[in-house]
């Protein structure tokens, strides 16, 4: 017998948002979430992740005192109370969770893995479920690459590395994504000798390039980093095993074979849809070439009455993306066909934790060069502003694009201190004042505050002239530009 539900809600993050508002109104809520509730962010990404790396910045602060005079040591580290400390915290939160939904008259919670039987009907268990209303929300996983050896070989991803007992004296990290960028920072912070192998010309590929490329010389002056890696083979003790891992690799087209050996290995290579596991193909899903399920702007699949949401989806892989993406399905799920809302990601924004930081919003000059749009810059250091002279952040810098024609900002792109919360003043600008440059210039920005930087890069814009040439270096476009 199958057993019908009002809304299916297939995983335990983001996803809770849409089933909260559908339980609010009465309806029969059926969860699914065979892991702990809270989703990735809270068990095994943003959220540990923020928390170790806060003890980074300790450690990072106190080694960089003497720049400021001081002279700091960090005689120990702590490492087992850091970790206990942050997935206590975790774990606790997810059980609190678990227990509200299932003291909640209008949930059912399944602590087990689905898959689909047909578009609308789901195996769970022993028991079949059914309902005209479903919300994919089933997230990713890490992307593990086919390496020779590394199925025989003990490794960790970010959906094990928080669950460490000791610090590694040393570390390598293959892939230079931000996840790797901001492991590699909390463990290089607290003591670890790491090393990076990135296939790409710089970390954080997927960034604005001058920032991408300001980035890697910073990191790469604090931890071994090694680019255009072509991995040839991991060989290491057994999973279940302690020992040192190797990893072998060549450099860009060379065809002499190195080698790099640490205590520990950590792949994050990317992530994948969990829709394999689902079955959605084979339930008439429209799927992506990598896995992502498909979905009109109004969050809709190829399934009427199903929407999707969240990393499964492949747009904004983000909680906040993943928060918004709910707030449109709870909107557009209960909603008359002229009242739907269309999702808009051209104001979602994203920050890196690492050191430096990084933060973006918008779009990159690459993607305006690629879309010929006609666009103007402003550049502005960090140190010539009061703050950033303060905290002596000799390479951060903020890059503003704006439409030309418009006057309107269509991209803000910030490394250096503070960038995830800088970024914000933008992000307001282009959702609340459609990106009007004289938003900023009209507002009053505390001196000294490191928020001049912001207000200088917009000043900073020249209206006249030519596209600026994407090949000069930031010094060269900043002391064209009228300050």
């Amino acid at each position: 017998m199958v057993k019908n539900f009002d809304l299916i809600v297939l995983g335990g993050g983001s996803g809770l948002n849409v089933a909260s508002v559908a339980a609010q109104r009465g309806l029969k809520v059926a969860v699914i979430e065979p892991g702990p509730l809270g989703g990735t962010c809270l068990n095994r990404g943003c959220i540990p992740s923020k928390m170790v790396i806060e003890a980074g910045e300790v450690a990072q602060t106190i080694r960089h005192s003497p720049t400021f005079g001081i002279q700091g040591e960090v005689k120990s580290v702590d490492f087992a109370k850091i970790m206990e400390s942050t997935m206590g915290f975790v774990d606790e939160e997810a059980r609190g969770i678990e227990e509200a939904i299932k003291s909640h008259p209008q949930y059912t919670l399944y602590k087990h893995f689905a898959r689909f039987t047909g578009p609308k009907k789901l195996s769970i268990g022993n028991e079949e479920i059914e309902a005209e209303k479903i919300v994919i929300a089933a997230g990713t996983r890490p992307f593990i690459p086919p390496i020779p050896g590394l199925d025989k070989t003990v490794y960790h991803t970010s959906d094990s590395i928080f669950r460490l007992k000791e610090l590694p004296k040393s570390m390598i990290f293959i892939g230079g994504g931000y996840i790797s960028c901001e492991l590699a920072y909390f463990f290089g912070a607290l003591g670890s000798q790491v090393t990076v192998l990135d296939r790409g010309t710089s970390l954080l590929s997927n960034e604005d390039g001058q920032i991408a490329q300001t980035f890697t010389k910073v990191f790469g002056q604090n931890y071994g980093v090694v680019l255009e890696a072509n991995i040839k083979e991991v060989a290491g003790p057994p999973p279940g095993q302690a020992g040192a891992v190797a990893v072998k690799y060549t450099v860009g087209k060379e065809d002499k074979e190195q080698t790099v050996t640490a205590d520990l290995l950590l792949v994050a290579t990317g992530r994948v849809a969990n829709s394999d596991s689902l079955q959605l193909k084979e339930a008439g899903y429209k799927l992506s070439e990598r896995g992502f399920i498909e979905v009109n702007e109004f969050m809709e699949t190829s399934v009427a009455g199903v929407w999707a949401l969240g990393d499964i989806v492949g747009k904004a892989p983000f909680k906040h993306g993943a928060n918004y993406e709910a707030k449109i399905v709870s909107q557009n799920i209960f909603a008359e066909k002229d009242q739907k809302v269309a999702a808009n990601y051209t104001v979602m924004p994203h920050a890196v934790y690492s050191y430096p930081q990084v933060a973006g919003v918008g779009l990159m000059e690459e993607q305006a060069q690629k879309m010929e749009i006609d666009y103007v810059l402003g550049v502005y250091p960090y140190m010539r502003t009061g703050m950033g002279r303060a905290l002596h952040d000799e390479d951060g810098f903020m890059k503003v694009l704006a439409d030309r024609k418009t006057r309107r900002i269509i991209g803000a792109h910030i490394i250096g201190t503070d960038a995830s919360i800088l970024i914000h003043e933008l992000v307001v600008v282009m959702a609340a004042a459609g990106g009007d440059v004289e938003a900023v210039k009209n507002t009053i920005h505390i001196h000294p505050s490191l928020s001049e930087v912001v207000a200088r890069a917009v000043n900073s814009i020249s209206w006249e002239g030519k596209a600026p040439n994407y090949g000069k270096t930031l010094m060269e476009r900043t002391t064209e530009q009228k300050i």
